[in-house]
């Protein structure tokens, strides 16, 4: 009767434990849905708009290739950090408008979309320019415009060869989501700090770190797969 007795107080006090380890998952685990949420809204969006300011920024009127530098100037030369406080902040400074409390999911998604399209534009342009000319040259003769030439014939030998640069943005992605906390966007990081703060425990610091790095090896072997699916001269 005194072992039961004795063993009552350990056993509440582990049942405690794991209650508190339950219910920081499912905190986290909240946090990890808004961070899948940026990464992918921002690689929807960013791959597309970064091919799109990649032609601006090769255009033949320098006006309009000048203003695309800038662009890509001023989004890789200043801290993605800043840039989202611009964007949530300068509608209230800048304009006097009245801030959202959901305004912050989107200046996250617009601040993370503009930046990677930034990178992203340099990457294509580098595959673009990297084309023989010869290969456009054919392409006319057998009768294509410049838009069937691109698409069919250019645009996937570019995709081939950029895939590795797009990969390593991809990756530095995944980690960046934790930016959002700047502007007080609930993602797994700023999720990870309340808990660590509020428990007093290191183990919300250990279970982001984990969660960041399966995430990486997953988008790793995702894109390595395609690297191999897309090497069709072997």
């Amino acid at each position: 009767m005194r072992r039961v007795l004795e063993a009552a107080p350990s056993f509440s006090v582990r049942r405690s434990k794991i209650m508190e380890i339950s219910i920081m998952l499912d905190k986290l685990i909240d946090g990890m849905w808004v961070s899948l949420l940026i990464f992918g809204t921002t690689l929807i969006f960013s791959l597309p708009l970064g091919l799109l300011i990649s032609f601006g920024r090769m255009a033949k009127n320098p006006a309009v290739r000048t203003i695309f530098k800038l662009y890509i100037s001023i989004m890789r030369g200043t801290p993605l950090m800043l840039q989202l406080m611009v964007i949530y902040f300068g509608p209230h400074y800048i304009l006097g408008m009245q801030i959202s409390p959901t305004y912050k999911n989107t200046a996250a998604a617009i601040g993370f979309i503009l930046n990677y399209a930034a990178y992203f534009a340099e990457i294509y342009r580098g595959g673009i320019e990297s084309m023989p000319v010869g290969q456009y040259e054919a392409a006319k003769i057998l009768g294509y415009n410049k838009i069937q030439t691109f698409m069919r014939i250019i645009f996937p030998q570019v995709v081939k060869r950029i895939l590795p640069s797009v990969t390593n943005e991809t990756i530095t992605l995944v980690k960046d989501t934790s930016l959002a906390f700047t502007i007080g966007v609930m993602e797994m990081f700023t999720v990870s700090k309340a808990l660590v703060s509020s428990q007093a425990s290191m183990l919300p610091f250990l279970f982001a770190g984990i969660f960041y790095y399966l995430f990486n090896l997953i988008v790793a072997f995702l894109m390595e797969r395609l690297e191999k699916k897309l090497n069709y001269y072997r």
